[in-house]
């Protein structure tokens, strides 16, 4: 056990305890998150969350949950008697959630779901599953039903699967923790949707957003530490092309963590923070480590290992790590590693790094110049079955088969099989979205493609009842753009094969339009030259009579206006679209 940390036990759960002076802190951690759940369920371990808290009111201590990707926390610090009160509340209500506040939490969870914006990475990354689910919105909440939370709560929130942890000047007297028996569960299991590493997608966000999965060691820690502080004086303090350049690391508790690294953008800048990010990457995959760079970094994770609370605030990691089955390692012994790191450690962490990179490029830009392959919007089949053509000309056409969906166009597809459908989102109009587990979806709107019901009901029977959400009727608008639209398909909600289908669509119609207009315009121009002329000098001519000039002129004109109304047809089309 790490030194300053001392392993005890109450009630059967294993407990972490740490001297420190104050107010007295502790955290209950249960192996349960997102990351668990599946996208048709998702939301449910934050729903159990915040019913295992309600019965807490408003105390005068403070007192929180967290759900994450792989762990939940509840965490409290007040007097003694508080985080004993606390804790057993936790408990209690854990093995009776008070099911009378189901739906008013849901409505919690809603509001507070509409300002969170999840990033895109770990979608793109893991796909619509497992680490992936926490890009996702929580789409089960609002079908959960109280024996669904009971069943979630008594199979996860159990004492086999819980770590306390304790920080103050004792364990507090009294303390009674009674939660259900049950089993360690293991880490969840970790996905892939890259075929190949590494990657790039293209987002509409300003910034340049790249991470990478590693060995968790010291060494990639450090690694993190120095990438902050060579992208921070390259593009902040040199280029001046970024106001925030940041790096994090966050271990997965299984042996590997990511490491996070973000700068900001403006529009004018964008290509240029791309260029300065990719060439800061480059120059330490490369080995160019700065001396400076790693001493600094050293010196400040050191200060953290020899801080007086050093070994509190490592309370609620080693918690997640023993629930991991990875026994927290010493403080001296962290430090020990820490300074035996050279620069060729960092250089091997930034070359395993390279390895994994994902990288989120701003909207409109590309990475395969730096040797990023574009991650997958695509399948790379379709199923077979019946065929249905997209009502508006140039869409996309949707095949509906005995094993999938697929909606294809310009050769390309976004598949989605019955069999790897995550969730079927289902609405009251009829419209549903297909989402594989790989993170590619297809909306089948039922009047884009004059999709008989039959056909309908036969893909609502292929897909699980499990993975299928029953969703509140479309706003009016939401309803109006998709009618006017073709669907939407693939990964990340936006960028599959319909939408570039549609892009390649409208640059047919774009196109035929312009030559259209090229063509008439031209045509119209040129005979009203003509009908002028006739106009100006036909009266003139002795040889023709006022009435033969009054009446060709009239036919001239008139030619003229049919050879320009195809034109101002054309321009009001492209208006429109």
């Amino acid at each position: 056990m790490s030194q300053g940390i001392h392993h005890t036990e109450v009630d059967g759960i294993p407990t972490l305890f740490a001297y420190a002076a104050g107010p007295m802190r502790a955290g209950l951690v249960f192996r349960v998150g997102v990351a668990d759940e599946t996208l048709a369920g998702a939301g449910i371990t934050h729903l159990v969350e915040h019913l295992a808290l309600h019965r807490q009111g408003l105390a005068d201590y403070h007192f929180n949950g967290a759900t994450k990707a792989a762990f939940t926390h509840f965490h409290v610090e007040g007097a003694e008697h508080e985080i004993v009160a606390y804790l057993d509340g936790v408990c209690t209500s854990l093995l009776d959630l008070p099911m009378e506040r189901l739906e008013t939490e849901k409505e919690i969870l809603h509001t507070e779901e509409a300002g969170r914006e999840p990033g895109q990475l770990p979608l793109w990354r893991y796909g619509a599953q497992g680490y992936g689910l926490v890009s996702y919105p929580e789409w089960g909440v609002r079908g959960l039903r109280p024996d669904d939370v009971r069943e979630w709560a008594g199979t996860w929130f159990t004492r086999d699967n819980a770590v306390l942890w304790i920080a103050g000047e004792r364990l507090p007297a009294g303390l009674s923790l009674k939660l259900p028996a049950g089993r360690r569960r293991p880490m969840p299991a970790v996905t892939s949707a890259l075929p190949t590493a590494p990657a790039y997608f293209s987002d509409g966000k300003g910034g340049v957003l790249l991470d990478a999965v590693v060995t968790d060691t010291t060494a990639a820690r450090l690694y993190a530490g120095v990438l902050e502080r060579a992208l921070s004086r390259s593009l902040r303090q040199e280029g001046g092309y970024s106001y925030t350049a940041a790096s994090d690391y966050t271990s997965r508790r299984d042996g590997f963590a990511t490491v996070t690294a973000f700068a900001d953008a403006l529009p004018a800048k964008q290509d240029a923070v791309l260029g300065g990010f990719v060439d800061v990457l480059a120059g330490l995959q490369v080995g160019r480590i700065a001396q400076a760079d790693l001493e600094a970094v050293r010196g400040r994770s050191d200060a953290t290992l020899t801080a007086p609370d050093a070994a509190v605030r490592r309370l609620p990691g080693a918690a997640e790590e023993l629930l991991a089955h990875r026994p927290p390692r010493g403080l001296d012994e962290l430090r020990a590693e820490l300074w035996a790191m050279t620069p060729q450690h960092v250089h091997a962490v930034a070359l395993e790094a390279a390895g994994t990179a994902l990288l989120q490029a701003p909207s409109g830009h590309r990475a395969d110049w730096a040797g990023y392959t574009a991650a997958p919007t695509t399948s790379s089949y379709a199923v077979t079955g019946t065929r249905f053509e997209a009502v508006r000309k140039d869409g996309p056409a949707m095949v509906v088969g005995g094993e999938g969906v697929s909606l294809t166009a310009g050769g390309e597809a976004a598949t989605v099989l019955y069999r790897a459908c995550a969730a079927l989102l289902s609405w009251p109009d009829g419209g549903r979205r297909l989402i594989g587990t790989d993170g590619l979806s297809v909306e089948v709107e039922p009047g884009e493609y004059g999709i008989d019901a039959h056909t309908m009901a036969t893909i609502d029977a292929a897909v699980h009842p499990s993975a299928v959400v029953q969703l509140p009727p479309r706003q009016r608008q939401q309803q109006q753009r998709r009618q006017g639209g073709a669907a939407a398909a693939g990964q990340a909600g936006g960028s599959g094969a319909d939408q570039q289908a549609q892009r390649k669509a409208s640059a047919r119609r774009t196109g035929g339009q312009t030559a259209m207009l090229v063509i008439f315009g031209l045509l119209a121009g040129l005979w009203s030259l003509l009908a002028l002329s006739y106009t100006v000098f036909g009266a003139s001519d002795p040889e023709t009579s006022t009435g033969e000039w009054a009446g060709l002129t009239v036919f001239l004109w008139a030619v003229g206006a049919l050879l320009a109304w195809p034109a101002v047809r054309v321009v009001r089309s492209t208006r429109r679209g």
